[in-house]
């Protein structure tokens, strides 16, 4: 029999999602079967796949020791823990994401990746131990594309990820990009209302400008900030968290992201980064019992930024040339 004892981060959740992150191998079915058989029980009776877990809870398990994983590699150790951190505090961190740094890994391998960099630099602070917790790690709160630079709210306990991730759904974090893209915009700023798709197969977002089946909304906002003629430094707010939402709606305008090959941009081009920062970040909260409500009202903003020296190069180039 094993022991599990219910901790802050694992309070305040169902019974079968705990299991389901403790015990990642085993099948849904078989985890139905012990509940119902009481080889799983909370406080040594028995319990309910829906019922909630409180701190101080105990589970026990009578089950085969093979679904217990074992936390003898520490994966996460073999990347670096170097982080270019913007705010930190007891709860989260917004760090500055380097471009072509993936958010997460996509393989089993050993791949540097920041959500990997942020377990390695908690758990050097001390702040994180994986022997220590049962059913949460330390996560991103959302991503950014590998090859943008910008800002990454991150979450250090559980109930600060899920206060994030419900203000995030909400539309109560602001964020906002720059972006550098080819030719003008006929507009100086416009709001703009397209639906989106994403073809897994080409890992390519798809934009239209009518409501079709398949395709959700997608709500965009942008003003130009320098217009060089041939090259535009541009303002864009997202009203959507959609995959590519940026670099397809550029694309559909005719004016594609400096750099973003896959999206039309010249192919001398080909060996650059798009140009696209994640620089700001606001967090309008409405008023709750969030553990984050201290937060409302803060604004953060990255300076001199990749996409901003890119602009001012293209800039200085083009004043040489018509010298």
């Amino acid at each position: 029999m094993k022991e599990f004892y219910i901790g802050e981060n694992d309070a305040d959740q169902r019974v079968d999602k705990f299991i389901q992150k403790t015990m990642k191998t085993m099948p849904k079915s078989l985890m139905y079967k012990y509940i119902r058989n009481k080889k799983i029980k909370v406080n040594r009776k028995r319990c309910e796949i829906s019922q909630r877990l409180a701190l101080g809870d105990t589970m026990q398990c009578y089950i085969a020791e093979e679904f217990y994983e074992t936390q003898s590699m520490r994966q996460f150790l073999q990347v670096p823990s170097t982080l270019d951190i913007v705010y930190e505090d007891e709860h989260i961190l917004l760090i500055n994401k380097p471009k072509g740094l993936r958010a997460h890994s996509d393989t089993s391998e050993v791949q540097d990746n920041l959500a990997d960099r942020l377990l390695h630099y908690l758990y050097e602070s001390q702040e994180y131990d994986p022997a220590h917790e049962q059913s949460f790690t330390p996560a991103l709160c959302h991503r950014i594309d590998r090859n943008t630079q910008g800002l990454v709210i991150a979450a250090k306990t559980a109930a600060a990820l899920r206060c994030m991730n419900e203000k995030i759904a909400a539309r109560e974090v602001e964020k906002k990009y720059l972006c550098i893209i080819q030719g003008g915009l006929r507009k100086q700023q416009d709001h703009i209302v397209l639906y989106h798709r994403k073809k897994e197969q080409d890992n390519i977002a798809e934009v239209i400008e009518h409501e079709q089946e398949g395709y959700a909304r997608m709500e965009t906002s942008y003003r130009v900030l320098q217009d060089k003629g041939s090259y535009s430094l541009v303002e864009v707010e997202l009203h959507s968290g959609k995959s590519h939402q940026i670099r397809a709606l550029m694309s559909w305008l005719g004016h594609p992201l400096l750099g973003d090959v896959k999206y039309g941009a010249d192919k001398t081009a080909q060996k650059q980064y798009q140009a696209l920062c994640a620089y700001y970040v606001a967090f309008h909260f409405h008023d709750g019992d969030c553990c984050l409500q201290y937060l409302n009202g803060k604004t953060f903003q990255l300076t001199d930024t990749d996409v901003e020296r890119r602009f001012s190069a293209i800039s200085n180039s083009k004043r040489k040339q018509h010298r």
